[in-house]
């Protein structure tokens, strides 16, 4: 793929016309005006989206078409022939270029100081609607039926035994595969469990889950405000998303700031920021919220599937060892990282890949 240059032209002068709002009269209500110039002044003169596009080119960029729509997907084998197929799923406000340093690792772990017998063939799918994927033209695609097309992807690419990851709604993906149980798929990893306690749990919560409480509840009543917009009307913030880069560069950033527990490189935002604006995504990736408030999440009961689970503690929802286990018979893994969170694939790399390989070792 190569991005016609005009497009970036284009981008240059949308960020040299931006009109700024006033500065800030206090520390939390959104990205700060200083930080957010210097952000745009290195997007227009120093960011290299060559680079980038370089990554995806050379990670096996490709797109099918399942179910009526192009999915685009990076798909890296591994060089060694006993390499476990590994599907790898984003969330929002994720991409495919969200794995792009753990792409290496995974694959060939010999080359970076692992052993062979932890390698995988990677497959790296972006959802409907986002990035370089076709956007629906009608309602219907809610996690569940995104996992009915990548149950269909890997398969296609050859795989008849694999497993699955995720973090965000790539979570809730991974957990609608886990419903689905579609043949092949032997076991899942996620970095956001989709575990949320009862109200007995609350009231016999250790210490632990207090604090795990009280910081879901802070995020629920102070930093989801682009969830509940999305949610309910994601057409209205998509004219700003589609119009605006820098408009796009501070609705994503926010949650950068607030759920991030290590600092992300300005590039590596910005190759995200950039899987939005260039193909126009911003509106059409808000409405998987609209999508999923509509596809209520469901437990998937006792799976029989094995999973494993990373909490890192920068996570503004985490779930504990117990209430992990209460709800999944076979745990493979139950993982608490020193450092790192919500986009653990961008911030701990190294980190994330050691629970990967730790996950999974017990399926090869």
């Amino acid at each position: 793929m190569r991005v016609a240059p005009d497009r970036l032209t284009d981008l240059r002068r949308r960020l040299a016309d931006t009109r700024w709002p006033d500065r800030e009269t206090a520390s939390d209500q959104g990205p700060g005006l200083d930080r957010l110039q210097e952000l745009v002044a290195y997007w227009a003169d120093g960011y290299d989206w060559r680079r980038a596009e370089s990554v995806l080119n050379a990670a096996g960029s490709s797109v099918t078409t399942i179910d009526g729509v192009d999915v685009h997907l990076l798909h890296v084998r591994s060089p060694e022939p006993g390499a476990l197929p590994l599907m790898l799923c984003h969330g929002w406000p994720g991409s495919v270029l969200e794995f792009a340093h753990l792409l290496g690792p995974l694959t060939d772990p010999v080359a970076h100081g692992g052993r062979a017998e932890d390698a995988f063939h990677v497959v790296v799918p972006s959802m409907p609607g986002f990035g370089f994927s076709g956007a629906p033209t009608s309602e219907g695609w809610g996690p569940r039926r995104i996992a009915a097309a990548w149950a269909e992807l890997m398969p296609r690419l050859g795989y008849d035994r694999w497993v699955a990851q995720g973090g965000d709604w790539g979570s809730a993906v991974v957990e609608a595969l886990r419903a689905l149980a579609p043949a092949g798929l032997v076991g899942t990893h996620v970095n956001l469990p989709m575990v949320f306690p009862t109200p007995e749990e609350m009231a016999d919560a250790t210490a632990e889950e207090r604090a795990m409480i009280a910081r879901a509840e802070r995020y629920q009543t102070s930093l989801d405000a682009y969830a509940r917009e999305m949610a309910t009307r994601p057409q209205t913030i998509g004219y700003a998303l589609a119009d605006s880069p820098v408009a796009l560069l501070a609705w994503i950033v926010t949650l950068f700031d607030d759920v991030s527990d290590s600092e992300v490189d300005r590039d590596d935002v910005l190759d995200d920021v950039m899987l939005y604006w260039l193909p126009n995504a911003g509106a059409s990736a808000a409405r998987l919220y609209w999508e999923a408030r509509r596809e209520p999440y469901a437990a998937t009961g006792p799976s029989p599937l094995p999973a494993g689970f990373s909490v890192f503690p920068g996570e503004q929802v985490r779930a504990s060892r117990r209430w992990v286990e209460r709800r999944y018979p076979t745990v493979l893994h139950y993982g608490q990282p020193p450092r790192g969170g919500h986009f653990a694939a961008l911030e701990e790399p190294e980190l994330l890949t050691g629970e990967l390989r730790t996950t999974f070792r017990a399926l090869r």
